[in-house]
């Protein structure tokens, strides 16, 4: 049984390259899915975004390429390809693309 799926196993990839940008969209590949955790690749076109929601657990944002624009809890953060991001749980946020822009969303749920 395999707890990653979507993904290949035993083969060094790139996680950028596990999603593609399409005009228009916010395209996403689930990597893992269960009670304790959810990790996901997105891929954002350029003035897509995700509007505001709040969820359970803690949100670990890792962006992959291009710059993201998040809004928590009101406050403004803009995070650039390399850099990582945690969104509190329980706080409003949502995801901004000013530019196409891939990320890992890693969310840990409480047990």
């Amino acid at each position: 049984m395999a707890y990653i799926k979507n993904i290949a196993h035993e083969e060094v990839l790139a996680l950028a390259d596990q999603v593609q940008v399409a005009p228009g969209q916010v395209v996403s590949r689930t990597l893992a899915q269960n009670d304790a955790v959810s990790i996901t690749v997105f891929a954002f076109a350029a003035g897509e975004e995700i509007g505001t929601h709040d969820s359970a657990g803690d949100a670990l944002v890792t962006v992959l390429e291009g710059t993201g624009r998040f809004i928590v809890d009101g406050k403004e953060y803009i995070v650039k390809s390399g850099e990582s991001f945690v969104m509190p749980a329980t706080k409003p946020h949502s995801v901004h693309a000013p530019e196409d822009f891939k990320m890992l969303l890693t969310v840990v749920f409480p047990r």
